[in-house]
């Protein structure tokens, strides 16, 4: 007598209505809360971009000072091209999957199936988490040093600490949290990417009025430093690279698009893409031109010469306010996987989403979520150096390496096709860029080691 799989049983009402239909598996509240799938192929964009672009791009100057013309807008190109392609293949076998009747809602669904159930509980599961909720903290902290710029700008002897910035960014998204889904975010990662291309052209004007200034720095495009620093520092600029282009929550968003889905996660793709190569590249050149290897880890620094701003302080602040607030966006976006195992654990699936038993420990536990990585922002403001190492650990193998194996075991390439020798290369390729970009991440935290301290005021 044949047993049912509990995991996959008919599904109920609420699920039908939530645009989960054609997954015959019994959703748990995480899935059916927070991954409703309602959404348009054009919202999956949204989210995409929100997800991926974002204000590292400040340090792309500084990436191809490390590398110089050539290998940086090589570096710059030829990752873009694996990250569509990576992300296009993660798709592909999500589409593959709910045609077979088992659509996958998060990355560990996906790897438990293919890879087997412990990689995905203890593995991609525990590091997407932490990737995710790092980049959280990340986010507050940035949103916090970007409040201290603007405070800074027109109180150059202001006494406010950095903590206390941080603290004020922190209430933001502590009532943005409590947005119920993923896909209720999808007007807020409109704005976000309309942000993107606000600052980016910001920076873009920014860097070209003052190359062409009479304060212009000298265009110096050598590379500094001694031959074994420039080695270390051609390592790091790739490593910066690479990171930028990281996501590790594709299923998550995937997730949100209303069945069929089949097709309309690549025109997701392709609106973000859009958006990365409009935005990378331009502030990349341009803050280069202008800077050569004076180039700071965020160009913003640049538009500084020793306190002094080399722009109207009017501009500088216009492109601080869009920054802060896409700021917001992204430390809402990458909340949805630690929310969505939250209502997974202490939510009632059987009961209304708005219901007294739902809406509490909703509350109370996406607003210590927030709390908590406020807290932890503003007692380590050198996060950036840990997140750099964590990005070498997590989102590459996430990115660069998982959806390369998944996809090899899910179609079984012949190894005679290029599809499979490619899929390979990319995963030794990154496997060698995460051992690199460790190396490169530990150097630069023990050179920044003497400002290490709790509540630094950096």
């Amino acid at each position: 007598m044949a047993t049912a799989d509990p995991n996959f049983i008919h599904l109920s009402s609420p699920q039908k209505e939530n645009g989960v239909s054609e997954s015959p598996g019994q959703l748990d509240a995480g899935a059916l809360f927070v991954l409703k799938s309602r959404g348009s192929w054009l919202h999956s964009g949204y989210h995409l971009t929100t997800s991926i672009v974002g204000p590292v791009i400040f340090s792309f100057p500084f990436a191809l000072s490390l590398l110089g013309w050539a290998p940086g807008l090589l570096i710059t190109t030829l990752q873009a091209l694996i990250t569509f392609y990576s992300y296009n293949l993660l798709s592909v076998i999500l589409d593959h999957h709910a045609q077979l009747g088992k659509r996958q809602l998060r990355f560990r669904d996906m790897t438990r199936d293919i890879l087997g159930p412990r990689w995905g509980k203890y593995f991609v599961g525990p590091l997407q988490i932490a990737i995710c909720y790092g980049a959280v903290i990340g986010c507050i902290l940035l949103g916090g040093q970007s409040l201290k710029f603007i405070y800074l700008l027109y109180n150059p002897s202001g006494k406010m600490q950095l903590y206390q910035f941080i603290t004020i960014f922190g209430t933001v998204p502590l009532f943005l949290a409590q947005i119920p889904s993923f896909h209720s975010l999808r007007h807020i990662s409109l704005a976000s990417l309309l942000l993107v291309l606000a600052y980016s052209a910001c920076i873009v004007a920014g860097s070209i009025h003052i190359g062409n200034s009479r304060n212009a720095p000298n265009k110096d495009y050598s590379i500094k430093g001694s031959k074994e620093n420039s080695i270390l520092g051609a390592i790091n600029g790739i490593s910066i690279i690479a990171t930028t282009y990281g996501c590790g929550i594709i299923p998550e968003i995937q997730a949100t698009i209303a069945p069929p889905v089949k097709g309309k996660m690549f025109k997701g793709l392709c609106v973000c893409f859009g958006v990365i190569v409009s935005t990378y590249f331009s502030v990349a050149i341009s803050g280069y031109w202008a800077f050569g290897n004076q180039s700071q880890p965020s160009i913003l620094s640049n538009f500084m010469d020793e306190n002094r701003p080399l722009l109207p302080s009017w501009f500088l602040l216009l492109t601080n306010i869009f920054t802060l607030m896409q700021l917001v966006t992204i430390t809402v976006i990458y909340l949805q996987p630690t929310n969505e195992v939250f209502e997974k654990w202490f939510a009632n699936p059987k009961m209304d989403q708005f219901s007294a038993r739902n809406v509490m420990p909703r509350l109370i536990l996406r607003s210590l979520s927030v709390i908590i990585g406020t807290t932890l922002a503003a007692m380590f403001p050198f996060f950036g150096d840990i997140m750099a190492l964590f990005g070498a650990f997590g989102v590459i193998p996430l990115d660069f390496i998982l959806p390369m194996v998944l996809y090899n075991l899910t179609f079984k390439p012949s190894r005679q096709s290029i599809v499979f020798w490619a899929n390979t290369l990319i995963a030794v390729a990154s496997s060698a860029l995460v051992a690199m970009g460790a190396l490169a991440s530990v150097r630069q935290i023990i050179l920044d080691a003497k400002t290490y301290n709790l509540f630094a005021n950096v």
